[in-house]
């Protein structure tokens, strides 16, 4: 039993954390929550524009990460027990997977997720840089002396594509699952965290410790299961990431917010040296932009954002895949330079149709990213041995993810800047921009091939 376990249950050092959570601390731990890395996300927002739109959604992936971490220390606390568990994971594999879920957002970088959608090459995902963080802060130094796990086994669990010893198959496998897949330690932290601080009881709508006791091992798969009494959690978990999706990272002006900035970044690309900026935190990285963007096209986008009044981009359509199917998918999963080429297309009909002066900066296209964000495949272990997948069982839950999420919440959006709006509106009803959007999109195709 791994003493940070044995601390769940017993009084010892501890930090606390929203809402009124104890996390246990062994001196091991707080080795490493001192390190640069870990001392770095302190200062990084875990939601980046949804504070633009809920006040209080400021908490930092600080205290995110010692969510997961705590939420690890009851996964194993749930499998201790369990000889399927104890016979597959060793013990320096139980380490590993603690110290993953710690440390599993050190490469991120301000404002990682809207940047990371853009697809800039260089760049490539914060999970790429978790290595880097790893072996040059005194990270890898820390793990050799204090636990049984050697780095190598911590980042088998956290690498894309990492490959673990011929061994570590099976125990890696279950271990990922648990971190990153359908039903993980991330997902039951943020959403509830999240709520919690943006203020909206939707992604706290599900029984986090129902779900974590009803955890099993596949022997199939070799991944993380759910037996048949967590099926409800499961089902109020997917529901509760819906929700969270429509009315929090989805929220209008929460994509308004998005599409400036990576509208900025996109525009400032040859002024940034946009590698050399990943190990800033938040209030660096955006006096970066501003200075960046000062005298450019892009500066009213990054004062907007983040200078002393608030201007946002307004929605003058949207489109989902019910209402303006024809739209959403010719422009939903188009990589980023397509949609800034549709949208400064855009700009020119509608300047030319409307007669008002319309700079290509002053139409923005936000539309859902290449990457599917909803996998509920967690496999569900019925009563009577069958195996079948929470979408097989649930029809709820497979209508949430595949009819609702991608294709309702994610919709694609046009926004203006704000004093151009209802200029705008005499000329143009919703039709009228659905047809520009289209043949917008058209014509940029043509010159594409």
């Amino acid at each position: 039993m791994l003493p940070e376990v044995v601390a769940l249950h017993r009084i010892g050092s501890l930090v606390r954390i929203p809402p009124a959570q104890d996390v246990p601390v062994s001196d091991r731990v707080r080795r490493i929550l001192d390190l640069a890395p870990m001392r770095r996300l302190a200062s990084i927002s875990q939601l980046g524009m949804v504070s633009l739109v809920y006040p209080g959604a400021t908490h930092s992936r600080l205290e995110h990460s010692l969510g997961v971490y705590h939420n690890a220390l009851r996964v194993v606390a749930r499998f201790s027990s369990d000889s399927e568990f104890t016979e597959r994971i060793t013990p320096a594999m139980a380490e590993a997977f603690v110290l993953a879920a710690l440390i599993h957002d050190i490469g991120h970088w301000p404002y990682c997720h809207p940047i990371e959608d853009m697809d800039i090459r260089e760049l490539g995902e914060h999970e790429s840089r978790i290595r880097q963080c790893i072996y040059n802060s005194g990270l890898a130094e820390c793990i050799d002396q204090d636990w049984k796990c050697d780095s190598s086994q911590v980042l088998a669990l956290l690498e894309p594509k990492s490959e673990s010893q011929e061994t570590d198959q099976e125990a890696c496998c279950f271990l990922r699952s648990c971190i990153s897949g359908p039903v993980d330690i991330d997902k039951l932290d943020y959403l509830q965290r999240d709520s919690l601080h943006a203020g909206v009881p939707y992604g706290r709508n599900f029984d986090a410790g129902r779900l974590i006791s009803s955890l099993c091992f596949n022997p199939v798969t070799s991944q993380l299961a759910i037996m048949d009494k967590g099926r409800t959690a499961a089902e109020m978990m997917v529901f509760s990431r819906y929700v969270m999706f429509s009315e929090v990272y989805w929220h209008h002006a929460v994509r308004s917010a998005t599409a400036m900035l990576q509208r900025c970044v996109f525009l400032l690309q040859n002024r940034i040296d946009l590698e050399s900026t990943l190990g800033l935190v938040d209030a660096t990285w955006v006096s970066m932009l501003r200075r960046a963007a000062e005298g450019s096209v892009a500066e009213p986008l990054a004062e907007g954002l983040f200078g002393s009044c608030r201007r946002l981009y307004k929605r003058t359509a949207e489109f989902n895949l019910v209402e303006g199917r024809e739209v959403h998918q010719a422009l939903a999963r188009k990589p980023y330079w397509w949609l800034v080429a549709c949208s400064e297309k855009l700009a020119d009909r509608i300047s030319v149709s409307t007669g008002i002066p319309i700079h290509p900066a002053d139409v923005l296209l936000d539309a859902p990213p290449v990457k599917l964000e909803v996998d509920i495949d967690v496999d569900v272990l019925g009563r009577d041995g069958t195996v079948r997948t929470l979408g097989e069982v649930s029809p709820v839950a497979s209508a949430l993810a595949r009819q609702q999420f991608d294709n309702q919440v994610k919709q694609v959006r046009v926004f203006v800047r704000d004093d151009l709006r209802l200029d705008l509106q005499r000329f143009l009803t919703p039709d009228d921009w659905a047809k520009e959007l289209l043949a917008s999109a058209a014509q940029l195709e043509e010159n594409v091939v």
